[in-house]
Formats: C-alpha cells, structure tokens, sequence
C-alpha cells in the first residue's frame, strides 16, 4: 500500500495582475458553493459587473502584499508541503489549489500515475464551512467520479478541536502577553452569508469552539470574536471585524492582540485586511496599540498538526 497527502488551500492569482486577479477571480465567484445564487442570477452581474471592474482594485492590493518570490499564501504553502513532506518521508506529500495552479483534478491525477492507494486530503481550513471545505471535496469527488479506479481515501472535514492546532494558537497568544499588556483580545475569522449558518453551516459554531477552547488555555483576558471579509450586499455573520476594531478604542480597549485562527497562511485578507486596513481604522478611532498575530505560515509546529492528521 503506497500512502499520499494532498494538502489544499483556495488559490491565488498567479502574478498581481489586474488579467491574472481576473482569471483567478472568474472561478473563484463561479462557484455555486461560494455564492448560493441561481446561475442564470449570478453569472450575469458576475461577468457583467464584477468582472470588468473589481480585478483592476484587487490587484493593486495584491502588489501590497506581493513579496519577491511571489504569492505568500502559494510560498507557505509550498513550505508546508515541503516540510510535512519531511516528516512522511514514506509517502507521497503535494498540494493544491481549489482556484489556481496546480488544480486539484491535476494532483489527483499525478497521485494516480505515483499509485498511490491511500490518500488523506487535508483542507487547510480549520474549521468546515460549505464555502471552503465544501468546495475542496466537491472537487476531490468529481474527480473520482470520473475515474477508473479510487484508493482509500480519508477526507479530514476540520481540525478545529485538534489539541495541537489548539495549543499552538494559546501558545502564540501567551508569548505576546508575555510581551506586552493588552486591553482586548480580537478573534477574527473569515465570514460567511448569515443564509448560509440559517441554513446549516456549522462554521460559525465551530469558530466560536475554536475560540473557546484556546482562551480555557490562555486563561482571564477579555477577548471578542469577530468576522472580517464580507462580499456583496447580503447579511453576513456579525460582528464584523472593521467595525470592532473602530469601536473599541472608544469603550476604552486601546492596545489590542489580534489573531486569524481560520486561516493557515498569510493573503489578502490578513496581511491587507487586517494587518494594513483594520489597523489603520483601529489607530483613526484613538487605539494605540495594535499587534497582529501571523498565521502558522511555515511554522514546524504546524506541519506537526498535519502530521498528526494524516497519521491518524
């Protein structure tokens, strides 16, 4: 029996290019799983309205965060698959990507030609939601639908009560306490359309699980959970990160720990979301210290979590 891993993260455009954020953004918000809209509905406004306009933002915002080798969250990545790959030297270790290069069909496809028997696929989200996780099997699924043979495969639907994952968030947490004193802990998870928890999704239990059990480690500090990255008109999961941080320093919290335990890797989404746009609204409404708290990116630490994952 030959053993494989395949790790999968969402995607990133391949260069910050308004054509390359473009053919990124195309699949991405083309499926269904990530906007729960008719298709005859949302395919139009998204060609005919997104398409032609929000790229050419996006990718002056993906330069920000552009490093010299390229995306950061296809650079930890990469580091975490060579670094599990370590590990497991027994067995077949690669990535991929729900919306870029290398797709899923294509490792898949590579995994096959290794023969490779049994397969643990591993989302690199923490916590499930349809949105994410959902996705990745999806595709993992029409794969083998289509296949002439499948190995035993294991698919880890969430890690959100994994002990290690959970003491390595307190951990993190601890040694900036030990730093520096702060007024507010702020947990800030990626949201989702209020529709989609009314309708069963349990990520925003599972967030709040995930918050609980790290702060019974870290012990009595006031902390808030919060979501940050709304799309789009409709309701989503409060309350939202931005207006948090602005209230805050008004209700007196002005030094401020934040952390992102939904995602595995710096993006957008943390390093300008957070770590530029949340921190400059937080400083405008009088806060004084702000200090973000990096994902596990390429931390030893974390591929021992995956490790003990796909072990298991």
């Amino acid at each position: 029996m030959k053993k494989g891993v395949l790790l999968v993260n969402l995607g990133t455009p391949e260069t910050p290019t308004t054509p390359a954020v473009r053919a990124y953004l195309s699949r991405f918000l083309a499926d269904s799983r990530v906007i729960d809209l008719p298709r005859a509905v949302w395919l139009p406004i998204l060609h005919g309205m997104i398409l032609p306009t929000r790229p050419h933002r996006s990718a002056a915002l993906y330069r920000k965060i552009w490093t010299k080798q390229g995306s950061p969250l296809l650079l930890y990545t990469q580091k975490q698959t060579q670094q599990l790959q370590a590990l497991l030297p027994d067995q077949v270790v690669r990535y991929a990507m729900c919306y870029s290069a290398p797709t899923v069909a294509t490792v898949l496809k590579e995994m096959q030609a290794l023969k490779v028997t049994d397969l643990t696929v591993i989302p690199l989200y923490p916590q499930y939601s349809s949105t994410t996780v959902g996705s990745v099997f999806d595709q993992v699924a029409a794969y083998y639908m289509q296949a002439a043979a499948q190995p035993q495969l294991h698919f880890v639907s969430s890690f959100y009560q994994e002990p290690r994952y959970i003491q390595a968030l307190a951990n993190q947490i601890k040694r900036a306490l030990r730093q520096a004193n702060y007024d507010q802990i702020v947990f800030s998870y990626h949201g989702i359309p209020q529709k989609y928890a009314d309708n069963g999704d349990p990520y925003p239990q599972q967030c709040t699980a995930t918050t609980q059990q790290v702060m019974a480690l870290v012990g009595e500090v006031p902390y808030i959970q919060s979501y940050q990255s709304k799309f789009g008109p409709s309701q989503w999961l409060r309350p939202a990160t931005a207006q948090v941080l602005q209230n805050l320093p008004q209700q007196g919290a002005k030094r401020v720990l934040v952390i992102t335990p939904g995602f595995v890797a710096d993006c957008l989404e943390t390093l300008q979301e957070i770590d530029h746009e949340n921190r400059e609204y937080f400083r405008q409404s009088g806060g004084r210290l702000f200090t973000y708290l990096h994902p596990f990116n390429g931390s030893a630490t974390f591929t021992q979590v995956l490790a003990a994952l796909a072990q298991r």
